[in-house]
């Protein structure tokens, strides 16, 4: 059974960083294309960022150059790296496969950017 336990979350002022991470078990991130996820009040559900088994990463327009996913191997946990939030960065964020198909999703964590 797989579960994706994500955290890290809080409360941040805009211009500021936070690091995410998604712990797994019951899979090998190395061996899967996995993906970041955020959705805002009131919006669906959106990939934000992935990385393939081989390394290969993609983000959104809306964060790329502020976003970095990453994954220890040695810790099967993936990371998500947000430097200068912004207010419209204020979701609740979760991990899943990063291509076709889903997991059951965990709880998320929540990212509040405010001043």
């Amino acid at each position: 059974q797989v579960q994706l336990v994500e955290s890290g979350g809080g409360l941040v002022q805009p211009g500021e960083s936070l690091r995410l991470s998604c712990a797994a078990s019951g899979i090998i991130v190395s061996s899967k294309k996995m993906g970041w996820y955020r959705q805002a009040p009131g919006k669906q559900r959106e990939l934000v960022a992935s990385i393939t088994s081989g390394g290969s990463t993609n983000y959104a327009d809306t964060v790329k150059g502020r976003f970095t996913i990453s994954r220890d191997n040695a810790k099967n946990t993936v990371y998500l790296q947000m430097n200068s939030l912004k207010a419209e960065d204020t979701a609740v964020y979760y991990c899943n496969h990063g291509g076709v198909g889903r997991w059951d999703w965990g709880q998320g964590t929540q990212v509040t950017v405010s001043s």
